[in-house]
């Protein structure tokens, strides 16, 4: 059975002063909240920082993760909003990695209340090509995914891992995604791997309620520069900013620009 509370049930870390605006750093699929440890803490001195896990990954409760609940992002936005809501936040900006931002903007269409602001780091709101869009994968890419991660989850990582993050010259950012990947239970992957692929939350973006940056990488094989181009049209106040990093992690890759991005984006919208 799950721990009741969701400090506990997440691993919730907090820094930073306790009367300051909140930024909460929700990680993607396959990671954990390790992954924004080269971010996250940059922010500590004007920011209240909020990291946590998803339920399958890091030191989430092993029991907090639910099938049925977690078959949909929705799952996965309730837990964010559990957080949120047990550490009574408001105003909060969401930094969101991944398939974390669409679960960020769901949570924020949710819960408007509660957030500010909202960061979508290398955002997709469909992974799958379609009419008049261009997602970066085809069907047949789709399958032949979710078959090698149901196959062989282990051999799975260590070969697309290194792809994912990109830098082919840096191998150790490659090793370190690959060791994340390989901490969460296959089966959990899985089917978090089949929530994430197959979503469309096109029709989300139009209601998001809070203002939004999009940082794209100018190379990056899971979310392409058009995907970012069209969240940020889609999104009504979003600003687009592509950085001069590779792959679909950045807050590995090139975490002080991306820690510069953000605090500049903080900086002009976030000031008041």
């Amino acid at each position: 059975m799950s721990t009741a509370d969701p400090l506990a049930r997440h691993a919730v870390t907090v820094q930073g002063p306790a009367d300051a605006r909140p930024l909460v750093f929700a990680h993607g699929f396959g990671c954990d909240q390790g992954m924004w440890r080269h971010v996250a803490p940059a922010f500590a001195d004007r920011h209240r920082v909020v990291t946590f896990d998803f339920p399958g990954a890091g030191g989430s409760d092993p029991a907090a993760y639910d099938e049925l609940r977690h078959s949909h992002l929705d799952g996965y936005a309730t837990d964010l909003l559990e957080v949120v809501g047990a550490l009574d936040l408001q105003d909060a900006v969401l930094v969101g990695h991944s398939v974390a931002a669409m679960i960020g903007a769901l949570a924020t269409i949710a819960e408007p209340e509660r957030f500010a602001g909202l960061v979508m780091v290398g955002p997709s709101p469909r992974y799958l090509d379609d009419d008049g869009y261009t997602g970066g994968f085809g069907r047949e890419d789709i399958d032949d995914l979710l078959g090698a991660i149901a196959g062989n989850y282990v051999g799975w990582s260590a070969t697309m891992a290194p792809a994912i993050v990109g830098n082919p010259h840096r191998p150790e950012l490659g090793d370190e995604l690959t060791e994340a990947f390989c901490r969460m239970d296959p089966e959990v992957a899985r089917r978090f791997a089949q929530a994430t692929f197959l979503s469309d939350n096109r029709a989300d973006l139009p209601h998001v309620p809070v203002p939004a940056l999009v940082l794209q990488c100018r190379e990056d094989i899971i979310a392409p520069l058009e995907v970012g181009a069209y969240v940020a049209e889609q999104v009504p106040d979003a600003t687009l900013v592509v950085l001069d990093a590779t792959g679909h992690c950045p807050q590995l890759s090139a975490p002080e620009e991306t820690a510069a991005a953000i605090r500049a984006w903080l900086d002009e919208r976030m000031a008041a």
